[in-house]
C-alpha cells in the first residue's frame, strides 16, 4: 500500500521516517526500531503513536513509501 511519510532529513535525505499517513489520518512515529537495506530499498519498523508497530518501505529509486507490514497493539486485560 502506497503511503504519504514526512521524513527528517539530516545527514542524508529521508534519513528516517517522522510522520505518514493511513487515509486520512497523519499518525506520529514514536521511535524507529529497527532498519535494514536492501538493494534499492531501505525498510524502517516503527512504532507510532498509536501503540502499533508498522513497517515503511522506501523505494530509492521511485522515492516512493510504501506500508509493507502492520502489527496492533496486544491488548492485556485487567484482572
Amino acid at each position: 500500500m502506497v503511503v504519504e511519510v514526512q521524513a527528517y532529513s539530516g545527514y542524508k535525505a529521508r534519513e528516517r521516517p517522522q510522520r505518514f499517513r493511513l487515509g486520512d489520518q497523519w499518525r506520529e512515529v514514536r521511535e524507529v526500531t529497527d532498519r535494514w537495506y536492501s538493494p534499492g530499498a531501505t525498510y524502517f519498523k516503527i512504532l507510532a503513536e498509536d501503540e502499533s508497530l508498522y513497517v515503511l518501505r522506501l523505494d530509492e529509486e521511485t522515492d516512493q513509501w510504501t506500508l509493507e507490514a502492520f502489527t496492533a497493539p496486544s491488548r492485556s486485560k485487567a484482572c
